[in-house]
C-alpha cells in the first residue's frame, strides 16, 4: 500500500516516476484503513534531498503511511527556501502542544559531529524531542548524529572523534540473524558510511544494548534499545547512489582535504560512475522497521506511550 504525501511536495512527483506507491490525502481519505503515522525529525541541511531519501524506503512497503515532516522550532535552515518549510513543515513545538501521537519518528543525522552535543543550538529542545518519544512514539529510529544523540542522551555513551573521516561503501556483519529487524539480511552488508566520529563497542555493550550490525573497521551500525523502543543506526543505507560522490566532489571543489570513498567507485577511479549495492538492505532494513511497528503498535493510536 501507498505513503501519503502532500501532492504538491517535490517529493510526490519523484517518487511516483520511480514506481513508488504514492497518494494523496484526499485519496487516502476515502480508505477504512488506520494510516501509520511516521515523523521525520530533517536535521539535514538539504532538507528536500533528505525527506526524498526516507520516503522511498518507508513508501516501499505494502502498509499506507501518513508522512509528517517535523523542524526544530528556532533554528533556520539556510540550504531549503523559506516557502518549502512553511508549506511541508511543522515545529517541534506545535506537534509537542498538539498531543499528537506517532507510530514511527525518524531523527535524521546533522553536520555536527563537531561539536559537543551540548554546544549545539537546538540541543535543549532536541532533548524534549527525545524524551517526548517515550510518551508519543511507538518506535524511534535515529540515523547517524540523530542515533548517536538518542544514545547519548538516553545511556551516556558518548561520541569520539576519529583522525580521519570514514568515508566509503564498508562491509558490516550482521551480528544477530534472528532480529526482526533484520529478517532477509545477508551475512555480511555493504553499507555507506561518512562521519568524523564513532561509538565503540565496548561503551554500547555496558549500557546493556545490544549490536545487530557492525564492523571491525567501523564499529557499531545499528544498535537496538528496547528499553526506550529505539533503534540507532550511524551510517546510511538511505543514501542515493550519488551521495557520496556530492559529498566527495564538494569537498575537492572547495579544496578540503577529502580521500576518495573506498570501495564506492569501481576500481576506486572517481572519474567512473558509482554503484548502488546497498538499496536492497535499506529496502529490508526500513521495510522491517515498519512492519515491527504496524505488528505492535495499539489500533488507537492515543493508547501509544500509555503502557
Amino acid at each position: 500500500m501507498p505513503i501519503t504525501l502532500p501532492s504538491d511536495l517535490p517529493a510526490f512527483a519523484v517518487l511516483d516516476r520511480e514506481g513508488v506507491m504514492v497518494m494523496g490525502d484526499e485519496q487516502a481519505e476515502r480508505q477504512d484503513i488506520r494510516r501509520l503515522r511516521i515523523g521525520l525529525l530533517n536535521l539535514m541541511p538539504k532538507k528536500i534531498q533528505t525527506e526524498t531519501q526516507f520516503a522511498r524506503l518507508i513508501g516501499a512497503t505494502p502498509l499506507q503511511i501518513d508522512f509528517q515532516l517535523i523542524r526544530m522550532s528556532e533554528h533556520e535552515t539556510k540550504n531549503t527556501a523559506a516557502e518549502h518549510m512553511e508549506t511541508f513543515y511543522r515545529p517541534f513545538t506545535e506537534v509537542e502542544e498538539s498531543g499528537e501521537k506517532f507510530d514511527g519518528l525518524i531523527i535524521t543525522g546533522a553536520p555536527i559531529e563537531h561539536l559537543p552535543f551540548e554546544e549545539v543550538t537546538y540541543w535543549d529542545e532536541l532533548t524534549r524531542v527525545m524524551d517526548w518519544t517515550q510518551t508519543n512514539v511507538h518506535s524511534t529510529f535515529g540515523v547517524c548524529w540523530g542515533g548517536m544523540a538518542m544514545i547519548n542522551h538516553f545511556h551516556g555513551v558518548p561520541k569520539h572523534l576519529l583522525d580521519q573521516k570514514l568515508f566509503g561503501c564498508l562491509r558490516h556483519a550482521n551480528l544477530a540473524p534472528a532480529s526482526p529487524y533484520l529478517r532477509g539480511f545477508s551475512d555480511d552488508v555493504l553499507i555507506p558510511v561518512s562521519r568524523w566520529t564513532e561509538m565503540r563497542a565496548d561503551e554500547v555493550e555496558a549500557a546493556g544494548l545490544d549490536i545487530l550490525v557492525g564492523s571491525d573497521e567501523a564499529g557499531p551500525c545499528l544498535v537496538e534499545d528496547k528499553a526506550h523502543r529505539a533503534l540507532y543506526i550511524f551510517n546510511h543505507f538511505e543514501y542515493d547512489s550519488g551521495t557520496l560522490k556530492e559529498e566527495y566532489d564538494r569537498d575537492v571543489a572547495n579544496g578540503t582535504p577529502i580521500n576518495v570513498p573506498v570501495n564506492y567507485y569501481p576500481e576506486d577511479n572517481p572519474s567512473r560512475q558509482p554503484l548502488n549495492r546497498w538499496r536492497s538492505h535499506a529496502h529490508l532494513l526500513y521495510g522491517n522497521w515498519i512492519n515491527e511497528i504496524y505488528q505492535s503498535t495499539p489500533y488507537d493510536i492515543a493508547q501509544i506511550g500509555q503502557g
